[in-house]
Parts: structure tokens; sequence; C-alpha cells
């Protein structure tokens, strides 16, 4: 949109808008990919410094951690004397009274700690394939045409996605599509509003 807008009318050949669809495809998935990469190996060495500091707490206070233990079994609901037992049944096995402590007091599944390259890639693809749809009418036409193909079939996928939440978030698809269809059409109009001012000013 911004490139359509800056161009004018010497956008009707299409290969301005097709040559900045395919770098922005290109450069916007993978940078995307590096993003979530660092994000989620963060997330991870962070989790995983938290359960190494934990086990290092049990190594040197085994009694206060089971006391710890015992305070989070009571918070659930259990009497004092059952709460002591599970504990120390617990503690019995260092490594599953560990497991059991980062699941109670971390929150976390120390098997399921995300993986940054199963991240990377999921976002790769995901942008890859919403930035690819603007860009298939440009491949096999030009001018208003593909312009407007570009938009509508931008659209579809915008309300698509919207209709495609709704089953996670409960909400109407009627109502989610045509959310995300207004805010992609306005951040599209802003674009293409910006990129006509560029052109302009460039051209004068």
């Amino acid at each position: 949109m911004g490139v359509a807008g800056a161009s004018g009318p010497t956008a009707t050949s299409g290969h301005f808008i097709l040559l900045a669809g395919i770098a922005g495809l290109l450069a916007g998935a993978f940078s995307m990919a590096a993003g979530e990469y660092i994000s989620m190996q963060s997330q991870r060495e962070l989790f995983e410094r938290q359960i190494e500091l934990e086990r290092a707490e049990m190594e040197a206070m085994p009694e206060e951690e089971e006391a710890e233990m015992a305070a989070l079994y009571r918070a659930k609901g259990f009497q004092e004397d059952e709460a002591k037992a599970i504990a120390h049944r617990l503690f019995e096995d260092p490594e599953r009274a560990l497991d059991q402590l980062i699941r109670e007091e971390l929150g976390l599944d120390p098997d399921e700690l995300g993986s940054p390259y199963g991240a990377a890639f999921g976002s790769f693809v995901a942008f890859a394939l919403g930035a690819f749809v603007p860009v298939v009418p440009y491949l096999i036409g030009s001018g208003v045409v593909a312009f407007g193909v570009a938009i509508a079939l931008s659209l579809v996928a915008l309300f698509a996605v919207g209709a495609g939440v709704s089953l996670l978030t409960g909400r109407s698809a009627l109502f989610s599509g045509a959310r995300q269809v207004g805010i992609g059409a306005t951040a599209a109009i802003v674009t293409f509003i910006v990129g006509t001012i560029i052109g302009v000013s460039v051209g004068i």
C-alpha cells in the first residue's frame, strides 16, 4: 500500500509493488522469526535459571523446602498432618520433589518450557503466508486490476483470520472478522496516505 501510494502512475506496471511486496515479505518474515527466537530463548533461559535456583535451595535447605511444600498443600485445603505426610513422601525422591515444587511454586511445566526454533519457524511461516496474500495478484497481473484484487484478497484474509480467532475467544465470528478487517483496513489506508505524501515530496 505504501509503495502503491508513493509510486502513483508508475505503479501501473506493478514492478515496484511486486518488488516491495517480496522484499517486505522476506524482511518481515526473517525479522519476526529472529525476534520470536530471541524472545522465546530468553524466556526459556529465565525459566531454566529459576529451576536451577530451586534445585540449589533444595540441596542447601531440604527441611525448609519440605516445609514450604507442606504449606503449599495446606493452602490447597489439606490438613496439617496430611500436608506434612505428602510433602515428606515427595521428598523421599529429590527429583520428584523438585518437579512438584517447580509446578506448584513456580507454575512451570519442566517438560514444556517452549521451543525457540519452533516459535521462530511458526512466526516465519505465519508472517510469510499473510504477506503473500496481497502479492499474489501482482505475480499474474498489474495495474488497477491487480491493486483491486490485492485489496479484496487482503480483506477476505483479514476477515477469515478474525473469524478463526472467534473459535478460541467465543466471540461472534462476524464481530471478530469485522474488527480484524477494520483494523487492517485502517492500517492500509494510513500506509497508503503516508506513501502518497512521501511520493509527492520525493517527486517535488
